[in-house]
């Protein structure tokens, strides 16, 4: 019997247990009827190693960095040393309350204040908040930043932002959240911002604009410096999505490319747990004219050298979580940085370059490369150069791809985005992994793309040895049978 082949109530027997316990003598607890049920509860009957079993095999079918090669382009899934783990579960760490004296935390806001340095140290910005649970979080934080310091000066209808057409997905929606219209700019034949199509954009009602650098297509905006000034010029400011900030890391700093405003994601840049719904962390760092427009609470240093916590500030744009973000990750993303110093992030940076153009180049000849510049942390192929159409069947997809390096024991890289090609294939393998791990990622595309060639049928019934082939996954999303009856 396979584990994962059943529900854990398809492995139940009446009568059975895992565990039982022996009468203590104490009475029984008198329970108001009201608070009673009226029926026993449906839970399932199994033994511990049943229980033990079923969650293991549940674990293993998951995909990690733990457990192979994660090229997931514009995610940045790199590994998580494990000496980040062990510092955060110190117990004086893990057994903090929120609403703790500060005197009785002073480790603590001292972690605070110190990321809140060193962040902005490595960005060019003034000042961070580390309030932020998540990338997203950050943008719509930094947004907030951005509308509350127009409205502070009366300027009032500047209630545009200005995307470009291969930003994240997350930057409109965020945007449209904080009550903002979306204006979209193009971008050339280059992959980059075509500034003569954003100059008509620009006027009295932009707040500012979105960008990443390097962008979605792994391409740094060499023409940064005339946007900034272009969008400075009519009023307007600059949001930088910190998604992309990998490569960056001790090279080149938003802040000094002109940005007022970042977040920055530390559950991709600085190597904590990343996917699953969270958790997260999306500090957002802002320039010297709005560092008094970030959101309240913050750590501030006191003369005699200790830290104290301010929970409000008349200029803060809002309180935007329950306390002051995600603690544990931060704690995570200190400890990476420090571990790593000023020489191991800079490095860094330029590995994880040097991994993504060394694919990029190696797999050109049997997928087709649209932008064939030089990239940064990613880069993005547009299909096959040979789907094997020619043998008279269906071509092989993207998609296809995508299920059959399932069985060659990869994690896909993101498909179908950006929305620039049709058959987008966004591959970044971060700077963590070997050029052993490369190259046998390499020998395995190679295989596929031959495979595609001469025998399409093989992809497209791909993958075969997953548990779980290829679910219709429209039908999974509309209607989930998220319960077992």
């Amino acid at each position: 019997m396979k584990y994962y082949d059943k529900l854990i109530f398809e492995l139940s027997k009446p009568g059975r247990a895992a565990y039982t316990l022996p009468d203590n003598g104490c009475p029984k607890a008198n329970i108001p009827a009201g608070l009673m049920r009226t029926e026993p509860a449906v839970l399932p009957e199994v033994t511990e190693v049943d229980v033990a079993r079923h969650y293991t095999a549940l674990s293993q079918m998951n995909f990690g960095v733990d457990t192979g090669f994660y090229p997931l382009g514009s995610c940045t899934m790199k590994y998580n040393p494990k000496i980040n783990e062990e510092i955060a579960a110190m117990p004086a760490f893990q057994g903090l309350h929120p609403l703790q004296p500060a005197d009785t935390v002073q480790g603590a806001l001292e972690v605070y204040y110190e990321m809140d340095k060193a962040l902005s140290t490595i960005t060019g910005m003034k000042r961070f908040t580390l309030n932020p649970c998540a990338g997203a979080h950050g943008e719509l934080t930094g947004l907030m930043v951005i509308r509350s310091y127009h409205m502070s000066r009366g300027d009032l209808a500047r209630t545009k932002i200005i995307v470009p057409d291969s930003a994240h997905g997350t930057n409109p929606a965020s945007a449209a959240v904080c009550g903002l219209e979306i204006v979209e700019v193009k971008s050339g034949a280059n992959g980059l911002v075509d500034v003569e199509s954003l100059k008509p954009l620009l006027g009295p009602d932009i707040a500012g604009i979105m960008m990443t650098n390097p962008n979605t297509l792994g391409l740094f905006e060499k023409d940064i410096r005339e946007i900034a000034e272009l969008v400075h010029g009519c009023g307007g400011l600059l949001y930088y999505d910190g998604a992309n900030m990998n490569p960056l890391l001790g090279m080149v700093r938003p802040g000094d490319m002109g940005f007022d405003v970042m977040h920055i994601n530390l559950h991709k840049t600085f190597s904590t747990p990343h996917g699953g719904g969270g958790p997260g962390s999306g500090p957002v760092g802002v320039c010297e004219k709005l560092a008094g427009f970030l959101p309240a609470p913050r750590v501030e240093k006191l003369p005699d050298g200790r830290f104290t916590v301010v929970r409000s500030a008349e200029t803060a744009a809002g309180q935007v979580s329950a306390f002051m973000g995600n603690f544990g990750v931060i704690v995570r993303a200190y400890a990476y940085i420090l571990m790593l110093g000023r020489q191991g992030i800079k490095l860094a940076g330029k590995y994880a370059t040097l991994a993504a153009n060394y694919i990029k180049e190696s797999l050109k000849d049997a997928y087709k490369l649209p932008i064939p510049s030089v990239c940064k942390h990613e880069f993005v192929y547009d299909g096959l150069i040979d789907d094997g159409s020619a043998t008279g069947k269906p071509g092989a997809t993207t998609l296809d791809v995508a299920k059959r390096l399932l069985d060659y024991g990869y994690h896909a890289p993101t498909i179908y985005f950006p929305l620039l090609f049709h058959q987008a294939l966004m591959i970044e393998p971060t700077e963590t992994e070997s050029k052993e791990t490369l190259d046998e990622f390499i020998d395995v595309m190679h295989k596929i793309a031959r495979e595609a060639a001469e025998d399409p049928d093989i992809l497209h019934c791909a993958p075969h040895l997953a548990p779980i082939g290829r679910p219709d996954e429209t039908a999974a999303a509309r209607n989930p049978i998220l319960k077992f009856d």
